[in-house]
């Protein structure tokens, strides 16, 4: 326990909380006892007053008006929260008189205010993580910061798992050298390991103090009841429209949270329907244009609508203080998404959030009662320790070119210590340190690699041109390539957002669609512009927005198959817990230490179901090893499709020997020959190549790179290094992120080893109750191998023996 005395407010900042009858909560006053600390993690909960326990230290050593320049720097991962956080930080400070200027800086910032900030900066600056790496690489950048002494680090949860996180601490790395003695803070109202995010938040090895504020009453938090039950499949959450509409009606203001985009569109635009009482109501995503995000951010805080359809891009602590409830559609994934969720209803210190989760399906139902389990045993779930990753740094490297000339020991010392990358062995810092300077031994003969020169020691970019170019290309954030969406025939054309570009090629002239929650005409493609018109009501085909697609955790996975091991489930609703009786009866349930794989014929063909647990990006990574393995055996394999529980394979021909196919051997041997050559590999190194620098995704004159153009000139050097370097560090990084993203084989990985040689074959007769919902998954990936040939034969076979002719 901290036994130094506490530090007293200025006389100014006291007066204010007191003419309104405020006391300084425990934690704010902890943050101004320990505000001379190295670090310092602050863990409140949502509306416990973090943002002014970060700030009040700020304020304190700033209320005399002595400090010249910037002095605090705040980091948020979204733009709308830090103008939200210049909006609540300006009120306090125009009431007390205090001398302090309060700015912004996003990517929405004005440049002729961005280069006034260089010289003349605010002494708090709001930003992203994005903006800090721009300004850490311009040559003034000492002068900028001259007077930092604070950085305060909100919703670090959010960024302590992404790369974006791992940006963010490399240019603090770069702060802590400009400026020995920063102090640094993070906030958050969800850690699920303080000590790990301690690590990442820490300057290495100083150490760091974690605050635990009162977390305050439990939520108010369950299943909303409907007279029909959830669908056998599907995620929109729509049998459920009329009662989440109840509930809209019955409080101010409601956020109605969406696991994609996909879903909110379609949400929206059914809600929208059933909304006969014109109820006003917004929709809010990353893939709308910045006008019509803005529109719905003002709206709610004018107190003009209410409810709000979103996705992940209100996950974060925007206060609008009017939510008054939550509403979760579809299961959360993940539990501690599901908390930042709750926390966005009922901004206020000691009230409990309330929110109602919607399972989209059955099997959503039980998913959902063990993160509701889980949120009231607080237990988080997620995986913050990670090695940082590679192409970040090798961006990092070339930022700091730009800056000026660097020494490799200067830059390496600096690198270690961000928490991340504490552990990084000097020769793969040179190795990155080589791609940044001539791209590698296979690309060092093309100019446009040629980028650092050495001299004296000492690294700097060879044409001082190319810091135009790095900059305009500075981010971790890889969307699927987008083309903009604007109104045909209006002044300017009005942005209404983005739709992905493999959707706009498959797009005709009177084609419709959502975006927005209205439905709009395709009249045709300018200047990568898709241009629209308004159109009336009617079917449209829905624009696929890829965004994130989560995976079921795999702690609320294990929940899950815990469950499974009970001996009833009073807890369940009844329709659900007769389908697991009933599956008990006929078959069995999955367990956590053993493999449950079914056999079964069904319309003509043959199935197998495999119940891994794995998350949805794992378990098709299973599918498609599996079906491998069964081509080679000869067993014909026709189709699969996955969830995050199970995958489900057709074919022609009966499987008896499971083991060999899940073989930890042979399932490696074929993920290895699979991995050499795929689209996967080269969709994974083309992200990959972006951030690391290799190819640009924005060039000068404002204009990016089409889709095609980016794609065409990553496979061609994709295939180019496979061929001649294949060891070099990019074919490296691209095979980790693979598997541990879009192919995640580490959590195939993880649970052959929960399962070892335990498996439950059951050959059976029939779909079985758990198997019947993959029936109804979309998704389907069709195998084209020998079955296709032998299906051919065999329907040839038969035209032969109807026109009296015998192949004999």
């Amino acid at each position: 326990m901290d036994t130094r005395a506490a530090a007293p407010l200025p006389p100014q900042i006291e007066g204010w909380f007191k003419a309104r009858g405020w006391s300084i909560h425990p934690h704010q006053q902890q943050m101004l006892t320990l505000a001379d600390q190295p670090c310092q993690l602050l863990i409140a909960p949502t509306g416990g007053g973090k943002t002014m326990a970060g700030f009040l230290p700020t304020l304190a050593e700033l209320a005399d008006g002595a400090h010249e320049g910037l002095h605090t720097l705040y980091i948020s991962p979204l733009k709308a929260l830090a103008a939200d956080i210049k909006r609540n930080l300006t009120v306090p400070i125009e009431e007390i008189g205090l001398p302090i200027r309060v700015e912004d800086r996003t990517g929405d910032t004005p440049s002729s205010r961005k280069r006034r900030q260089r010289a003349d900066p605010p002494h708090i600056l709001l930003t992203t993580p994005e903006s800090l790496a721009l300004l850490t690489s311009y040559e003034d950048a000492a002068r900028t910061f001259a007077g930092l002494q604070r950085v305060i680090v909100d919703e670090i949860h959010a960024l302590s798992e992404s790369k974006r996180g791992d940006q963010l601490m490399l240019a603090l790395s770069r702060l802590s050298a400009l400026r020995p003695g920063l102090r640094r803070v993070g906030l958050s109202a969800t850690v699920e390991d303080p000590d790990a995010v301690a690590r990442i938040l820490a300057k290495n090895p100083d150490p760091c103090a974690i605050l635990q504020a009162d977390p305050g009453p439990d939520p108010d938090i369950r299943m909303l009841t409907t007279e029909a039950p959830p669908p056998w499949s599907g995620g929109g959450g729509r049998y459920a429209m009329q009662a989440v509409l109840e509930q809209v009606k019955a409080h101010n203001t409601t956020l109605i949270f969406h696991n994609t985009r996909a879903q909110a569109e379609i949400f929206f635009h059914h809600l929208w329907l059933a909304n006969e009482d014109q109820i006003p109501i917004g929709i809010h995503h990353g893939a709308l244009a910045r006008e019509q995000r803005e529109r719905v951010e003002q709206a709610m805080v004018n107190g003009e609508l209410k409810a709000i359809v979103c996705t992940g891009s209100l996950d974060l602590g925007i206060d609008w203080g009017d939510v008054d409830l939550v509403i979760q559609v579809g299961a959360p994934k993940n539990v501690k998404r599901l908390v930042q969720r709750i926390g966005r209803a009922n901004h206020r210190y000691n009230a409990p959030s309330k929110a109602l989760i919607v399972p989209a399906n059955r099997f959503e139902v039980i998913e959902c009662v063990c993160a509701l389990q889980a949120v009231r045993e607080h237990t988080l779930d997620g995986d913050t320790d990670h090695t940082g990753p590679l192409d970040v740094l090798c961006q990092h490297i070339l930022i700091r070119a730009c800056a000026g000339p660097f020494s490799a020991d200067a830059l390496f010392t600096e690198v270690r210590t961000a928490g991340a990358y504490a552990d990084l062995p000097r020769a793969t810092f040179d190795r990155c340190l080589d791609f940044a300077a001539t791209g590698g031994y296979a690309l060092r003969s093309y100019d446009q690699w040629q980028r650092l020169i050495e001299q004296d020691g000492t690294y700097r970019l060879r044409d001082p041109r190319a810091t135009t170019r790095i900059r305009m290309n500075i981010g971790t954030i890889v969307d699927a390539d987008k083309m903009a969406v604007r109104l045909h025939k209006t002044r300017g054309g009005r942005p209404l957002g983005e739709v992905e570009e493999y959707f706009a090629s498959t797009l005709r002239k009177g084609d419709t669609f959502l975006i927005g929650g209205e439905i709009v005409r395709y009249e045709g493609m300018r200047e990568m512009v898709v241009e629209v018109t308004r159109t009336p009501y009617q079917k449209p085909k829905i624009a696929t927005f890829m965004g994130t697609k989560f995976a079921t955790s795999t702690q609320l996975s294990d929940r899950i198959l815990a469950m499974f091991r009970q001996d009833d489930w009073p807890e369940l609703p009844t329709h659900t817990r007769e389908w697991l009786n009933l599956q008990r009866k006929v078959s069995q349930l999955p367990e956590r230490d053993r493999l449950l794989v079914e056999t079964f014929p069904h319309d003509g063909r043959e199935h197998l179901v495999a119940y891994g647990f794995a998350g949805r990006n794992a378990q098709q990574t299973l599918g498609l090893l599996l079906t491998q393995r069964m081509e080679a055996q000869g067993l014909n394999p026709m189709g699969f499709v996955s969830t995050d529980y199970a995958t489900l394979i057709w074919g022609l021909d009966n499987v008896t020997d499971v083991a060999p196919l899940f073989s930890r051997e042979n399932l490696m041997e074929t993920m290895e020959s699979w991995l050499t050559d795929n689209a996967v590999m080269k969709r994974t190194f083309k992200g990959s190549a972006i951030i690391a620098g290799l190819v640009d995704r924005a060039m000068p004159g404002g204009k990016r790179k089409s889709g095609r153009q980016a794609t065409f000139s990553t496979d061609i050097l994709y295939d180019t290094l496979r061929k001649y370097d294949p060891h070099h560090v990019m074919l490296e990084i691209t095979r980790n992120e693979a598997m541990r993203g879009l192919v995640d084989f580490g959590r195939v990985e993880e649970m052959l080893d929960r399962i070892g040689d335990r498996i439950d074959h059951k050959p059976l007769s029939r779909v079985t109750p758990l198997a019947a919902p993959l029936f109804l998954e979309p998704g389907r990936i069709p195998i084209q191998g020998l079955a296709n040939e032998r299906l051919l034969e065999d329907e040839a076979a038969r035209l032969m023996e109807t026109a009296g002719l015998s192949l004999e």
